[in-house]
């Protein structure tokens, strides 16, 4: 079997569409470092990008591009208080264990057990998927997603991308 050429794939069906290829990000050098402290003493805070909303929350748009939407949700926040609107993977697990795309309740189970140090006061769900606009990523949103976190003093960020 061949495998499937995913990035062709990609440039074919948007292609089809009038769209220009993607222009892939490459990243020369990772911005990775390691902690200055313990992860037991760490303060860490988790995004997902898999269309999860609270229920009192406007669902996403199934089929959005350059979604830069990024909402805050409390740490305490229910796990059966979310809805999931993404067309572009299968998210029936997720839709019966949000856990699935948004470890929620395994990050507090960590925070309980003392493996990380505290979480912060907001987890976070936003830019779902297919952001063609890396301009707007790279001067806008990302910064201003940085300073959030900054503001809530987050030493980790665990991104689980959909």
């Amino acid at each position: 079997m061949e495998p499937i050429r995913y990035v062709d794939a990609l440039n074919e069906y948007y292609g089809a569409m009038g769209n220009p290829p993607y222009r892939w990000t490459v990243n020369e050098s990772a911005p990775l470092y390691r902690p200055e402290k313990p992860l037991s003493e760490c303060r860490v805070s988790l995004l997902t990008s898999g269309g999860v909303s609270q229920c009192a929350m406007p669902a996403f748009n199934p089929d959005a591009r350059n979604d830069h939407r990024l909402d805050a949700i409390a740490r305490d926040a229910a796990a059966d208080d979310f809805q999931i609107h993404d067309s572009y993977y299968d998210h029936s697990d997720a839709d019966a264990d949000v856990n699935c795309v948004f470890p929620l309740e395994r990050i507090r189970e960590m925070a309980e057990r003392g493996e990380i140090g505290s979480l912060s006061d907001h987890f976070w769900s936003g830019f779902m998927g297919r952001i063609y606009n890396r301009s707007k990523v790279l001067e806008d949103s990302g910064p201003a997603f940085a300073r959030a976190l900054e503001d809530e003093r987050v030493d980790i960020l665990v991104a689980a991308p959909s």
